[in-house]
Parts: C-alpha cells; sequence; structure tokens
C-alpha cells in the first residue's frame, strides 16, 4: 500500500471560504436532474422561508472535494490521483445551503486501512458557516488501486 498510513489523522482546509451563487446552485441542480424550483427561483425558495435558492442536498459534495483535493495532492500523501477511485459518500445535513452561504470546509483522515492491494481511505469532510456553526458533514470513502491493479 504505497499510500502513507501515517497521514491517518491529519486534517486538511479550505485555504479561502466556498462563496455559494445563485449560478453554481442551478448548474449543479441542473447536471444532476433536480428540478424544484427552489433551486433555481428566488420567489419560490422565499415562499418556503429560504433567504434564497436552496442547493440540492447532494452539493456539497463540490465543496468537500475541493478540502479533500488538499490531501489527495499532498506528496506525502502517498496518493497517486491517477488510480482514485470514488467508494462511497454520506451527507449529515444541519441545515440547507442557499445561495449566499460562505463555507468553510476542514477534511479529517479518519482512516487509511489495506484492502488486498488497494487502499481504503475514509474522510470526513466538516462543513461550516462563518459563525463555525456545522452545516453539512460529508463522510467519503476513497479507494486507491494498487500496482498491476
Amino acid at each position: 500500500m504505497p499510500v502513507n498510513s501515517e497521514k491517518q489523522g491529519a486534517s486538511y482546509s479550505l485555504p479561502r471560504p466556498y462563496e455559494v451563487s445563485r449560478e453554481a446552485i442551478a448548474e449543479f441542480a441542473l447536471a444532476t436532474g433536480a428540478k424544484s424550483d427552489y433551486h433555481f427561483d428566488t420567489e419560490a425558495a422565499t415562499a418556503l422561508g429560504y433567504k434564497d435558492v436552496v442547493a440540492p442536498t447532494t452539493f456539497p459534495v463540490i465543496i468537500a472535494q475541493k478540502s479533500e483535493a488538499a490531501y489527495i495532492s499532498d506528496p506525502e500523501s502517498g496518493i497517486d490521483f491517477s488510480k482514485v477511485v470514488h467508494g462511497s459518500e454520506q451527507f449529515t445535513i444541519t441545515r440547507p445551503i442557499v445561495a449566499g452561504d460562505s463555507l468553510d470546509a476542514t477534511t479529517h483522515v479518519d482512516g487509511v486501512r489495506a484492502a488486498g492491494n488497494n487502499a481504503m481511505i475514509t474522510t470526513r469532510t466538516e462543513i461550516t458557516d462563518p459563525a463555525e456553526q456545522p452545516v453539512v458533514t460529508v463522510t467519503s470513502t476513497i479507494v486507491v488501486r494498487g500496482d498491476g491493479e
């Protein structure tokens, strides 16, 4: 397993907050087939009590992957990105993400283990607002294929 297991317990943060825009929400909604009016129309969202358009529930993957990229690209991680395969993703939502949010993210490397020739990495990305209140937690499993795969 070429992945550095000593990185288990390490944390990586976004260099600056992720600014959620109406355009990003609309693009993600279109790409994922989310068709609810409140993803595109401010009036529809505000009629439901939101301050602006609402992101689809899987939108946080964009933010989480930006944060995870700091770990994956760390030369000390031992990860060859060309061998990375997405394993799984889970979202624990504290509150919806809406346009205008400014969100921070910190990825924690919770587990690194061998599975045959492969490495299985579990990350947990905590996405928070400017008051450091939780918004979403994204838990991911990343598979790094071993040699000969």
